[in-house]
Formats: structure tokens, C-alpha cells, sequence
């Protein structure tokens, strides 16, 4: 499997893939990519999590974080299938710290 594609699986199927690739891969743009994907998805699970026990306006913010995660997760599919080092707002300078 190529780096390109590896680091396009790191983001299939959110912090599952990504800790999966972060304990098998070596390669420095795969392990970037699994680990962009772990932080941001745990984080964003855990914060439509939370938001779901406010009344009412926790299921506005819960929802919209759903979409953004959607959205995150296609746009780091694509950019880690076509080779950049696309860092996401504030979750990639986090796993950039973390590796």
C-alpha cells in the first residue's frame, strides 16, 4: 500500500485507523496523518458527547459538531490521498506536538 493511501485509511474510520496506523506505521507523513485523525475524532466525539446533556442547545452544538467532524474527515481523506500535510485548525498543530 502506498504512503499516499495509508494516510488516507488513517482517516476511514476515524481514531480506530489512526491508532491502528500510530502502532504499525513508521513512515513520518503516515504517522502525521493517523495521528491528526486520532486527536481530532476523539476530541470531537468526546465534545458532541458533552454537549448532548445541555437541554435543548446541546443538541444544536452536538449536531454541528457532527458536521464539521464529517466535513474534517473528508477534506483529510482527500488532502492525505493527494500527499500534503494538511494541518487542520488547531487539532494539527496538537498531534504535530504530540508525535
Amino acid at each position: 500500500m502506498s504512503r499516499r493511501l495509508k494516510g488516507a485509511f488513517a482517516y476511514l474510520l476515524g481514531p480506530i485507523s489512526g491508532i491502528v496506523l500510530l502502532l504499525i506505521e513508521r513512515d513520518h507523513f503516515v504517522r502525521f496523518h493517523a495521528m491528526q485523525s486520532t486527536v481530532t475524532f476523539v476530541s470531537l466525539w468526546i465534545l458532541a458527547g458533552i454537549s448532548r446533556f445541555v437541554p435543548f442547545v446541546g443538541w444544536i452544538v452536538s449536531g454541528l459538531v457532527n458536521v464539521v467532524a464529517i466535513a474534517l474527515w473528508i477534506v483529510g481523506i482527500y488532502k492525505a490521498y493527494n500527499g500534503e500535510y494538511y494541518k487542520f485548525p488547531i487539532f494539527g498543530d496538537l498531534a504535530e506536538s504530540l508525535m
